[in-house]
């Protein structure tokens, strides 16, 4: 029987995981089966990765479904580990589930989610809403608070933006974005694509990209048509990168930031 930790603290092993118990009721399934029920999560930080992930205690897990991995990868997680094909029907899955090597883990088995949105597991939930991407960090904020700030977007050296009434979005570690309402956009200069993201703390957003003269990153501008609550104020609101365009707030002319998203927006 695996020892459930209650404190909200987190805690280093010798690996170099940060872990922390959850009070968050997570299930996971593939098709109609659920393979994870679990009220005792726990929240894993490995350090080469930006987001957490979850490891379940065994008894939460449904390991019949699992078997010892036929092909397992190496350098995948922290440390050695053991991973398991998920056999729950239809073919299986390669390395769905592997367990941490560290002590203060033990009994506990994770599954793959980051960057994983095609394989593993079909749908998470927290509670009854269910999640994308990868689990939401107690440790990080998002708030969408709406504004009188004058901002102005510049593509190619063409204004495509300007507004009075934004919705700005904070997010811990990521520069400020800036929802436009759609009047407030130049939308006739750009044309909608087929790329779609999701995000635990925002929902689906849908992609728009520039069509006019120069070099411009592609799905530079992007909106949420069905946020989730908690950023129910951005819905139907347009935020470009700004990674990738001009931006200038109460007349003064933002520096491109250096994120995570900035390789990845190549013209």
């Amino acid at each position: 029987m695996t020892t459930h930790p209650t404190a909200s603290s987190v805690r280093t092993t010798p690996e170099g995981l940060l872990w922390e118990p959850s009070e968050r009721w997570v299930r996971g399934r593939k098709g109609d089966v659920t393979v994870v029920d679990s009220r005792h999560p726990v929240l894993v930080w490995e350090p080469h990765l930006p987001v957490p992930q979850y490891a379940f205690p065994r008894e939460d897990v449904r390991t019949d479904l699992l078997r010892p991995a036929a092909h397992p990868p190496t350098g995948a997680h922290t440390g050695s580990q053991v991973f398991y094909d998920l056999h729950a029907g239809g073919e299986p899955v390669a390395n769905a589930a592997w367990t941490f090597p560290s002590k203060d883990l033990a009994g506990h088995i994770a599954f793959e989610w980051f960057r994983r949105w095609d394989s593993g597991l079909d749908h998470w939930y927290e509670e009854e809403e269910e999640i994308f991407v990868h689990p939401r960090d107690p440790h990080k904020r998002v708030d969408a608070l709406p504004s009188s700030r004058h901002v102005q977007v510049g593509v190619g050296g063409t204004l495509v933006a300007d507004t009075r009434r934004p919705v700005l979005l904070f997010e811990t570690s990521l520069p400020t974005r800036y929802y436009i309402p759609r009047d407030d956009v130049r939308l006739d200069l750009f044309e909608p694509t087929d790329h779609r993201t999701a995000c635990p703390y925002k929902g689906r957003a849908r992609y728009w990209t520039w069509h006019g003269a120069g070099k411009v990153p592609r799905n530079i501008l992007w909106s949420y048509p069905d946020p989730l609550p908690a950023v129910a104020a951005v819905e139907g609101l347009f935020a470009f990168y700004n990674e990738a365009v001009d931006l200038t707030v109460d007349g003064e002319r933002l520096e491109r930031p250096v994120t995570p998203f900035t390789a990845s927006l190549t013209p």
